[in-house]
């Protein structure tokens, strides 16, 4: 068993640095949108018409199901929600 630290959970079971990456940022968007439905007291019912989704989706969404999930349903959803995305680029260490 290795003992080598990582930066984030993703980067030790993820198989490659970009499936890691992709994992972070599809993670973001996920908390950042069950944390808005929360906020603002929105029933999944409710998140889904303000998200553009179904009822099912929002649920598989807040039981963090983050699989069934890619970065474009997501940055959609929270711009739908009115949330705004800023993405930060930097070198790798």
């Amino acid at each position: 068993m290795s003992s080598e630290p990582f930066d984030s959970v993703w980067d030790a079971i993820e198989d490659t640095p970009e499936e890691a990456e992709n994992m972070k940022l599809r993670s973001a968007l996920m908390m950042a949108l069950k944390d808005h439905i929360d906020r603002a007291g929105l029933s999944q019912a409710q998140a889904a018409k303000l998200f553009g989704v179904t009822q099912p989706r929002i649920s598989d969404l807040t039981r963090g199901k983050i699989g069934l999930f890619g970065l474009d349903a997501l940055v959609n959803m929270a711009s739908a929600a009115g949330l705004r995305i800023e993405i930060r680029i930097e070198d790798a260490a």
